[in-house]
């Protein structure tokens, strides 16, 4: 009996005393993990701070996924974002915030991930005279940060760059109308000059569209469609370089005169206005 109770104690010694050994050695090597953690996220700064952005990027994704449970994996994210972002490889950096998004859904700075991939497409758009779609998408980025984190300085931001999108994307549209106006394509012409009407009417390109909308139905032969246009035109933009070569449409005999410009509205005014009584 007594030898049974001696064996039994020093069983339960024995597993007591690895159980605490398995705690030692789970401690020691989650301190390891942690500092080799810290040094990669270090390492990635270093790189970043030096212009290394790939280098950077690639210990900063280390560092996460060394403590994927710690605060300091989504922060490894962003930051490896980042540095591809910082050094304009916003295809990598739109990826990577992505993946952000997926792994990280209730990190503290998902307004910033959102406003940061806004930015990425918003640096990638180029002229005119490519296309659409990359636009349509920043567009709808910036406008998601808008309706989402209404309160933040990247809605703040996000609305002034929401302003020179819709300034960009009402400059495609007049781009694309008047290469269908130069191949002669007239519905499709007509429905990018609308669009910018009704669509981008606090943009510069307004009086542009009503402008050419004369000149295609015009050419076209719908001269009353022509004369409305014009009316409207005329109305908003009397004194504007669109309204005088509108003018021109209806009077191919105009010639400018250099007169007094209050004088000069007023006689362009009535000649145009004379048209449709």
């Amino acid at each position: 009996m007594l030898k049974s109770l001696i064996v039994f104690l020093i069983s339960a010694l024995l597993i007591l005393s690895c159980s605490k050994k398995d705690k030692i050695e789970a401690t020691l090597e989650e301190g390891t993990i942690k500092e080799q953690m810290i040094l990669a996220y270090k390492e990635g700064l270093e790189s970043l701070e030096k212009g290394d952005a790939l280098y950077a990027s690639k210990k900063f994704n280390e560092a996460e996924i060394l403590f994927p449970q710690s605060i300091w994996a989504p922060k490894s994210s962003v930051m490896s974002a980042y540095s591809l972002y910082y050094y304009n490889y916003y295809g990598d950096a739109i990826f990577q915030l992505e993946r952000h998004l997926k792994n990280y859904p209730n990190d503290k700075n998902l307004a910033y991930v959102h406003y940061l991939i806004a930015i990425c497409y918003f640096e990638k758009l180029s002229d005119e005279k490519k296309d659409l779609e990359p636009l349509i998408q920043t567009q709808k980025k910036f406008e998601y940060i808008i309706n989402n984190y209404p309160n933040t300085d990247f809605a703040i931001d996000s609305k002034y760059k929401l302003d020179l999108i819709l300034d960009m994307l009402a400059a495609k549209e007049m781009y694309i109308g008047r290469h269908y106006m130069e191949t002669e394509k007239w519905i499709g012409a007509i429905n990018r000059f609308k669009n910018v009407i009704n669509n981008y009417d606090d943009t510069v390109y307004v009086e542009e569209a009503l402008h050419r909308l004369v000149e295609i139905y015009y050419k076209i032969g719908l001269i009353d469609e022509a004369k409305k246009v014009a009316y409207v035109l005329g109305y908003n933009y009397e004194s504007g370089k669109w309204y005088e070569n509108s003018y021109r449409v209806f009077n191919k005999s105009y010639k400018k005169v250099e007169i007094d410009n209050k004088k000069k509205d007023f006689l362009l005014i009535k000649k145009f206005k004379s048209l449709f009584e």
